[in-house]
């Protein structure tokens, strides 16, 4: 048996991590006793004595990590970093000057917004880092140093004895804040003004952390709850985090010991089988991350995990509690497997944001933070593993589209550190994977598949996985952004033209690319109830209930399917859409009468990802309650005065140009002015709506937070449209991502379909030697040579050596196993992974494969 790389990288170190999580626990527990044995009080200053040198490297090299050394702001690449550190404090220290009435600051009133009391620490927080940063290139802040720092402890003062301290008039709006925002700026502060708070205050110290404690109310007696829902993937690495500088600043040993041991428990890889305290949040084996239990998270709370691990990994280094080692083993694999398949020429995919989909930030920008963690994390690790670590830092820069600017990072040793990735000729810069490939994130329902072209990120949902995520006014239009929704980012493009807000801004909710959707207007959350979100105390919901969660925030799907095979480099996906759980329970009377529920459209598909094109089948479009239904073979944007043109050709030959609707044998969309072009080829003979239209939108639409900015596109769509009341329907097409027209013209060429039923959908490509299929009904259904006994996921290969290669998988996640029959000649397994069994039977080759808690991954064998 060979172990699967990805499961040797995941599981072994998260093993050696978990293993020191009971000694920590141990020294967390210890304490002095009334009376002990002879020698025992030797053994605990001995102890007290080590604690106390951990604390203190803890401490420099959090000051280290935010201020910088010496060493490294004497770098000139690193002045640009310092000179932003000194700008935002001068800023804050004159809108401290300028306070109102029930401020601290200029424009941040007191009293009833959560966000601002944050903001406010926030802002000490920025002026207190400048009071750190050491040598020549400290920021100048027009003041003696100590006075600025006394400026800054008069503030916690202040904010202390006004709004943060009674816990009674406290822990009012998101407990975020409280829990995580709040703290998160304090326990920096404590750090970095220690000694003037030794000096100076010493009681705020004990104050604020016993109030820090007081509003963990998600958590267990003042400390974090590992089965709280609330204290899980990032989260629980900002609070323990937080708890780790409270501890050292404090000389609590027991509060750092245990805080390391909390947080060890986000770098274990998440069994869905064999789940820790009920936590579904985390990374998993295949490269997977989820945060609030159901939610494809990878891109906005999954960098948030990578940053605050990476800074762990640094604050850390030098001290007893750890090794460090594991901890970089760990974290490279989330990098390899989780982060760099997302990541295409610098731009990271929308399908993993969650709700950030909706913020004026670029994929650009995402990329950012995750560049800086790689940086820091190639410094602690070792070999070949830092080299392609460090390779991969220059080739994000040589290929992205847009220049990262360092000045942006939190850390001016990181920036040095960067520059010096950069500067290195030796350095190959290489990406850390290769240009073909598919990869299946089977426990997030995403997939994507990558060749040196292009990209295709396709989004599914399931009872597993949410079918998007709305929460406090952003992504107010979310509904369909699971349902079968792909991004096709074509390479050398700037993909900031291409999606990022403005892309859902203009593209109709309804017509996202991919998508199958009844035609009616729906309306926000705000829209329905006034609020943020429903608000029915009475009934179970409130802002961050459980009931607002599963019904509104991020709901799942009521049933249906999702899944898919990899083979090497090529792929499938397997979809059955359904309602999601809150139409289903609404339906069932169990949600009240002015709750909101929207029923979905019918649809069962499947995506074959191949070299060319990737070949779509729909079976079984339609809607049970009669609505029109339409189908978006893709949606794309373009800026105004870019020049667009639209050509095709008619089942006859005769050619076609512009919008309309009409039967077409293929399309072409092509953009003269940004350089990229699509193809689409019909494989069956009904109309397609082609349209090009001028939309101008705010960018509010899609949040309410953002800059009333008006957003003007030339949005362009190709969709199948179905009349109110039509019987459902099947529809076959491919996408050609960088088509020529003279390309376009030779298709349907090798592609050839053998199955489009809401029971099985296969194809065959003549020229790659491949038959792909999905079955997604119990019984025996034939795919060319192959019989497919339930639901199965297929894909085999026949190789001019005389081989075949097959991949099979279980879409529905539930099956024991799955059994695949390969009529004709019969067939010896030359290769075969764990839990594929072949055996020559009377009618040919028979295939079982043991697929339980195999979470969707794919088996391979290789026959001849």
């Amino acid at each position: 048996m060979q172990i699967p790389r990805r499961t040797v990288l995941s599981v072994v170190p998260t093993a050696a991590l978990l293993a020191a999580v009971p000694p920590l626990r141990a020294r967390a527990a210890a304490a002095p006793a009334g009376s002990a044995p002879p020698g025992a009080a030797d053994h605990r200053a001995a102890a007290r004595s080590g604690a106390a040198g951990d604390h203190a490297v803890l401490l420099g090299n959090m000051v280290a990590l935010f201020a910088g050394t010496a060493e490294s702001n004497a770098r000139p690449e690193v002045a640009a970093k310092l000179a932003a550190i000194g700008a935002t404090a001068r800023a804050r220290l004159a809108a401290l000057d300028q306070a109102g009435t029930g401020e601290l600051f200029r424009g941040v009133p007191l009293g009833t917004a959560d966000a601002n009391l944050t903001t406010s620490f926030q802002y000490l927080y920025e002026i207190a880092l400048a009071t750190r940063v050491p040598g020549p290139a400290a920021p100048d802040l027009g003041a003696d140093v100590a006075a600025v720092r006394r400026r800054v402890v008069d503030g916690l003062d202040w904010l202390y004895e006004r709004y943060y301290g009674d816990q009674a008039r406290g822990y009012y709006g998101n407990w975020f804040n409280w829990e995580i925002g709040i703290s998160t700026q304090v326990s920096r502060i404590l750090v970095l003004l220690a000694d003037q708070l030794a000096a100076d205050r010493p009681e705020l110290v004990t104050r604020y952390v016993a109030a820090m404690d007081g509003y963990l109310r998600n958590g267990r007696d003042g400390d974090v709850d590992l089965d709280s829902r609330f204290h899980t993937g990032a989260n629980l690495a900002d609070i323990t985090g937080n708890r780790i500088l409270q501890g050292a600043v404090t000389g609590d040993d027991a509060r750092v010991s245990k805080a390391v041991a909390d947080q060890l428990t986000v770098f274990a890889t998440i069994d869905p089988y064999q789940l820790r305290h009920g936590v579904t949040d985390g990374y998993y084996a295949d490269g997977s991350f989820i945060q609030h239990a159901s939610v494809a998270y990878t891109g906005s709370y999954g960098k948030a995990l990578l940053t605050r691990v990476v800074q762990t990994i640094k604050i850390l280094a030098g001290t007893r509690y750890v090794t460090t080692e594991d901890l970089v083993r760990v974290v490279r694999g989330w990098v390899v497997d989780g982060f760099a398949p997302l990541i295409f020429e610098g731009w990271l995919m929308e399908m993993v944001k969650g709700r950030a989909v909706s913020r004026t930030g670029t994929g650009y920008a995402d990329v950012a933070s995750v560049v800086e963690a790689v940086v820091d994390l190639s410094g602690h690790a070792t070999g070949a593993d830092a080299e392609a670590l460090r390779g991969y830092v220059a080739f994000l820069r040589r290929n992205s589209r847009a220049a990262l600017d360092p000045a942006g990072f939190v850390s001016p040793v990181s920036v040095a550190r960067y520059a010096d990735i950069l500067a290195d000729p030796a350095l190959p810069a290489r990406d850390l994977v290769p240009a073909e490939r598919h990869v299946a994130f089977a426990a997030m329902d995403r997939t994507v598949h990558r060749r040196p072209g292009y990209a295709f990120a396709l989004a599914r949902t399931s009872p597993r996985i949410s079918k998007y995520e709305y929460m406090s006014g952003e992504n107010l239009l979310p509904w369909f952004q699971g349902e079968g929704a792909h991004h096709l980012y074509l390479a050398g493009q700037d993909q900031s033209q291409a999606y990022g807000v403005d892309y859902y801004a203009t593209v109709p909710p309804y017509r996202l690319a991919g998508v199958t959707a009844p035609v009616e207007e729906r309306r926000s959350v705000p829209e329905l109830y006034g609020t943020a979100w429903y608000d029915r105390p009475e009934l179970g919901f409130t802002s961050s209930s459980e009931s607002q969660n599963t019904y509104v925030y991020f709901p799942r799907g009521a049933g249906g399917l999702s899944g898919g095979a990899r083979l090497g480099a090529y792929g499938s996906a397997a979809f059955v859409q359904a309602d999601d759980v809150a139409y289903a329970a609404k339906r069932a009377g169990q949600l009240p009468d002015d709750f909101v529920a929207y029923r979905n459209a019918t649809a069962t598909k499947s995506w074959f990802l191949l070299d060319d094109e990737i070949v779509v089948l729909a079976a079984g479009v339609g809607d049970r309650a009669g609505r029109a239904v339409t189908t978006t073979v893709d949606s794309r944007i373009a800026a105004p005065d870019d020049r667009v043109t639209l050509v095709g050709r008619r089942p006859g030959g005769a050619a076609w140009s512009g919008t309309g609707t009409a039967p077409l044998s293929w399309l072409r969309y092509a953009n003269a002015t940004r350089g990229g072009a699509v193809g689409y080829v019909f494989l069956d003979r009904q109309p397609v709506t082609v349209a090009l239209d001028a939309v101008s939108r705010s960018r509010r639409v899609v949040r309410t937070a953002n800059p009333d900015t008006t957003v003007a596109k030339q949005v362009f769509s190709v969709l199948f449209e179905q009349a109110a009341g039509s019987p459902p329907r099947a529809m076959a097409y491919a996408i050609v991502p960088n088509a020529t027209e003279r390309q376009l013209a030779t298709y349907p060429g090798p592609i050839g379909v053998l199955a489009n039923s809401t029971r099985v959908q296969a194809i065959r490509h003549h020229g790659l030697g491949l038959v792909a299929g999905n079955v997604f009904a119990p019984g025996r259904y034939q795919v060319e040579r192959f019989s497919l006994d339930g639901p199965t996921a297929l894909l085999a290969r026949r190789a001019a050596d005389g081989t075949t290669s097959i991949a099979i998988a279980d879409p529905t996640t539930e099956r024991d196993t799955v059994s695949v029959l390969v009529r004709g000649r019969r067939l010896r397994a030359l290769a075969a992974d764990e839990g594929v069994r072949v055996d020559q039977v009377r009618d040919g080759t028979r295939i079982d494969v043991t697929t339980r808690h195999a979470y969707g991954r794919s088996f391979t064998a290789r026959l001849r």
